[in-house]
């Protein structure tokens, strides 16, 4: 099956050390991802999880992945993901990763995101650009509460 990725990149006013501990910290994920809940195994083989919807007992969504890499503060790579949404399964089977790479850069970091095993197939189309889109504004909240928490 052919897939298809994304790659987001966005500079944060953070050290790589403080960047890196926002992707595992599960109230900083909650803040900058705006999810419900979060619960995070930082380590190699470690689950990453996170929901949203207003009720905790009956999520909206769950997002849930295992930490194939964990190599602080520089990458973070999750897979073998479980979704689930209300709303019922996707559509096609897919085998997601997403990795984060940090990098210091002047003044701080490069936060990129890439995410990949999306099939190319239009019956994915929606799900996928859903993803790109909600990367590039996730990142820009990211940015924000890093700016946030200087100021």
């Amino acid at each position: 099956m052919s897939t298809r990725s994304h790659v987001n990149s966005i500079d944060v006013e953070a050290s790589p050390e403080c960047v890196y501990a926002s992707l595992v910290t599960p109230s900083a994920i909650r803040t900058w991802w705006l999810a419900a809940s979060a619960i995070v195994d930082a380590r190699r083989d470690g689950l990453w999880v996170a929901t949203w919807g207003d009720d905790e007992d009956a999520p909206d969504y769950v997002t849930s992945a295992r930490i194939l890499v964990a190599e602080p503060p520089t990458r973070l790579v999750l897979g073998e993901y479980r979704y689930f949404a209300r709303t019922g399964p996707l559509p096609f089977e897919a085998d997601f990763t997403t990795e984060f790479t940090v990098e210091p850069n002047d003044g701080g970091s490069r936060l990129t995101v890439r995410q990949s095993g999306f099939p190319a197939d239009p019956v994915a189309d929606a799900f996928y650009e859903g993803c790109e889109r909600g990367w590039r504004d996730t990142l820009v909240s990211f940015a924000d509460f890093h700016t946030s928490k200087a100021g």
